[in-house]
């Protein structure tokens, strides 16, 4: 793992975590000493994220992320395209979903911020005998992509609608898929 994925991946786990993360615990998990930890935290702070350092570990603050669901349809062989959009304008793509009529929202996690995720992701579904989430609901499916702001996801919605991935919600689709109002 290159020091700049290392940084990528302390930014998500500080960010996904509900309280603070240790050194010795991201030492552990990333495989290097608590040093390298050290100095990584003092470059990511100087990429503008503020991070503070409590006697419980490191807690991040300051750049909040916006978030956007977007329905999109397309061949298998358009799901390294359509990722690569929302990665190459700044996205990062939180998960993928489906509406299925009859059991409902069906959800996958999958964090792919690089195009190196991208190609990990398709080399483990290639290799796989599970099938792409999408095709349950003929191709139809949802991801939600958050970024820095919401200018960045016009974006991404400008070059998806361009590459004719975005799709209409119909009636009997939730709109509100978190449940919640304010989302």
């Amino acid at each position: 793992m290159s020091g700049e994925e290392r940084r990528n991946k302390i930014i998500s786990l500080l960010k996904d975590s509900n309280g603070p993360y240790s050194g010795g615990r991201l030492s552990k998990e990333l495989g290097v000493s608590r040093q390298v930890i050290v100095q990584d935290i003092a470059l990511i702070r100087a990429m503008g994220y503020e991070i503070d350092s409590t006697y419980r570990g490191y807690i991040i603050n300051g750049r909040s992320e916006c978030a956007r669901v977007f329905k999109t349809i397309h061949s298998d062989e358009d799901v390294a395209k359509e990722l690569t959009i929302i990665i190459d304008e700044g996205g990062k793509v939180k998960d993928v979903f489906v509406y299925h009529k009859v059991y409902g929202i069906i959800r996958g996690e999958l964090n792919i911020q690089s195009r190196r995720d991208i190609d990990t992701y398709l080399t483990q579904i290639a290799n796989g005998k599970s099938k792409l989430l999408k095709n349950t609901t003929s191709g139809y499916h949802y991801h939600t992509v958050v970024a820095d702001s919401d200018e960045i996801l016009d974006r991404i919605q400008e070059e998806l609608s361009q590459a004719g991935f975005l799709a209409q919600l119909q009636d009997y689709e939730p709109v509100n898929f978190w449940g919640k109002e304010d989302k």
